[in-house]
C-alpha cells in the first residue's frame, strides 16, 4: 500500500525565477522509513511543506494516504505529523503546556496517546515545567517530536530533525525512529547528513530540486561505477591539488582522513605509477588502498554526472 505519492511535482518562487522542485516523482510505502537526502537548498523543505498542505505547487500531482494534497487539506492535516526544521513550538510555554496545546488542537489528550510518546516523553518529563525556549537542542528536538506524535499520525514528516544537535542526540533520535516504525507509522525524514542515509530503508538523493536516484542505500552504493581508492599523505591539501592535476585520475575528493580517488584505468599498475609520480613531487608518508564507496561518494558522482562533469 502506498501512503505518499508524488508525480512530476514542480515548485518555483519569486514568480518563476527560483526553481525549488523540478518534476519530482516518488512513492513511499505504508510503514516505510524513507529518507530525502540532500544539502541546504536542495528542495527538501519545499517538498515537505507541499505534502503537509502548507504551500501550493505549480504542477504535478501529490497525495498522502490517498487524499489529494490540493483538495483534501483538512483530511490530510488530521492524519499527518510534521516536525519542521526550525524549532517552531511556543518558546514561552512550558514543555507540558506545549504538549497539552497540540493535543487540544487535534481534539485528543496526552493521556489518550501516552503509550506512543511515553518513551520520548519520560526523557523530558523532569523538565515539564521549564519553558520550551530554555531547553537544550536535544530536548527541544524530543519535545517537537512528542508534539508531532501526540495525535497518533499515520504519516510523520521530519524535516532535518537532527540539524544542530550533538552526536549523542542524533543517535538517540534515530533509535527512537526505529521504535516508532514498529507502531506502523510511515516516516519521511529529510537530512543533509549523508551518514544518516544508511539508517533509512530507501532514500532519494535530491539536489537543485531534482531527484538523482531512488533506491535502498545499499542499492545506490552498488551502482557506483568505478573502483574507489583512499589515499593520504603527510600534506593532504597539496596531495589533493596534485591528484586533481593528474591525467590518470578520473576524480578526487576530500573525505576526512583520506581523499577518495577513482582512476581512468583502475588497475594495480596504474595505482603504482600514480604513487611513483606523487613521490617524485616530494610527498611523504603516502598510503593508498581500495575502499568501498559511501552514500556521499555516490551523491558527488551523480551530481557531477547531472552537470555533465566527467572528471575531478
Amino acid at each position: 500500500m502506498v501512503d505518499v505519492k508524488v508525480q512530476n511535482v514542480s515548485k518555483s518562487y519569486e514568480k518563476g525565477k527560483v526553481l525549488a522542485l523540478n518534476e519530482v516523482s516518488f512513492e513511499v510505502e505504508k510503514g516505510e522509513l524513507f529518507g530525502l537526502i540532500g544539502p541546504d537548498g536542495a528542495g527538501k523543505t519545499s517538498l515537505f511543506r507541499i505534502l503537509t498542505t502548507l504551500i501550493d505547487f505549480d504542477q504535478g500531482e501529490a497525495s498522502v494516504l490517498s487524499f489529494d494534497v490540493n483538495k483534501d487539506l483538512k483530511k490530510i492535516r488530521k492524519e499527518v505529523g510534521y516536525m519542521p526544521g526550525r524549532f517552531s513550538l511556543y518558546q514561552d510555554l512550558t514543555v507540558e503546556e506545549n504538549l497539552e496545546f497540540f493535543a487540544t488542537i487535534f481534539n485528543t489528550s496526552i493521556e489518550e496517546n501516552y503509550d506512543l510518546v511515553r518513551e520520548i516523553y519520560v526523557q523530558i518529563e523532569p523538565f515539564k515545567d521549564r519553558k520550551a525556549g530554555k531547553l537544550s537542542g536535544g530536548m527541544k528536538q524530543k519535545l517537537a517530536l512528542c508534539c508531532a506524535l501526540i495525535h497518533r499520525p499515520k504519516v510523520l514528516f521530519l524535516d532535518e530533525p537532527t540539524t544542530g544537535v550533538d552526536t549523542v542526540s542524533r543517535k538517540e533520535f534515530w533509535e527512537m525512529l526505529k521504535r516508532l516504525k514498529e507502531q506502523e507509522i510511515t516516516i519521511l525524514v529529510s537530512t543533509p547528513y549523508m551518514d544518516e542515509a544508511m539508517l533509512c530503508e530507501r532514500i532519494a538523493l535530491i539536489q537543485h530540486g531534482s531527484i538523482m536516484s531512488i533506491d535502498s542505500p545499499k542499492g545506490i552504493i552498488s551502482k557506483y561505477p568505478d573502483p574507489l581508492y583512499g589515499i593520504k599523505s603527510a600534506d593532504m591539501s597539496r596531495l589533493l591539488r596534485l591528484l586533481q592535476d593528474q591525467e590518470r585520475v578520473k576524480s578526487a575528493n576530500s573525505f576526512g582522513e583520506y581523499h577518495h580517488v577513482s582512476l581512468v584505468e583502475p588497475d594495480s599498475a596504474n595505482m603504482d605509477r600514480l604513487l611513483d609520480s606523487l613521490r617524485m613531487e616530494g610527498l611523504e608518508q603516502l598510503e593508498m588502498k581500495p575502499i568501498k564507496p559511501s552514500i556521499e561518494d555516490c551523491f558527488i558522482h551523480l551530481m557531477k554526472e547531472q552537470h555533465g562533469e566527467t572528471s575531478h
